[in-house]
């Protein structure tokens, strides 16, 4: 699987166009099928292959993230990470409380 097809690379807002915004929406959601680690991506920038977003793993915090170190990374039975298919861009404030943050 493909984790980022150009077609959704291409909805996702550049690096810093959301800072000012209360409540971004969260476009694309990766996770390990191994593990508990979950990557929710609200802004990219296909130059430095680079995300911000939400990353819940140990803890829970927003930060960057990129997609070479996505497509490098096994979990714990050597499966890869994979791309929610299903995924509906929701905000942000919507995952936090799905995720019990």
């Amino acid at each position: 699987m493909e984790l980022l097809p150009a077609e959704l690379a291409a909805k996702l807002p550049p690096l810093y166009s959301q800072e000012e915004s209360p409540d971004p929406i969260v476009q694309v959601k990766f996770f390990t099928p191994d593990s508990n680690w979950t990557w929710y991506a609200t802004e990219y920038d296909p130059d430095e292959r680079l995300f911000f977003g939400l990353v819940v793993g140990f803890e829970a915090e927003l930060g960057y993230f990129s997609l070479g170190d996505l497509e490098d990374v096994r979990g714990p039975l050597e499966l890869s990470i994979e791309r929610d298919e299903w995924w509906t861009p929701k905000a942000l404030s919507e995952v936090k409380t799905s995720e019990r943050l």
